[in-house]
């Protein structure tokens, strides 16, 4: 089901400040965009197969800003790739998994994207992640 880390979300106050480490240790950012559904502004960094996914609220009562309100600067979630989004949340609902969306929404890149509840997870909030 699973085929791939697809990207590590990691939540800052700003993605400005956030890029000069990443830039500073030789990666690039590879573009910006705002996710109004999830009113949060998002960049992406590849490294190797996986990419980093910084995570700027767009608002103040978005989950990233609560988040970091929480919780403070830090790794947020973690996306697994997978080939059939709904298909993943069905076989994990009937496995008895705590699911945070029943069915997929739209995400950053034009991606399907559903998320699984901590609690069922150890505390990590995971994100299944289907491309295209």
């Amino acid at each position: 089901m699973l085929k791939k880390v697809n990207h590590i979300g990691i939540a800052v106050k700003s993605i400005e400040e956030a890029k000069r480490f990443y830039e500073a240790i030789g990666l690039v950012v590879e573009g910006e965009e705002v996710v109004e559904e999830q009113k949060v502004r998002v960049a992406f960094i590849q490294v190797g197969e996986t990419r980093i996914e910084l995570l700027e609220a767009t608002s103040e009562d978005s989950p990233v800003a609560k988040f970091i309100g929480k919780r403070g600067e830090g790794i947020h979630h973690i996306a697994f790739q997978v080939d059939d989004v709904e298909k993943a949340l069905e076989v994990l609902k009937n496995k008895g998994v705590r699911l945070i969306d029943e069915k997929p929404r739209r995400g950053a890149h034009n991606t399907r994207i559903a998320f699984i509840h901590p609690k069922s997870t150890n505390g990590v909030l995971v994100e299944l992640c289907q491309e295209g």
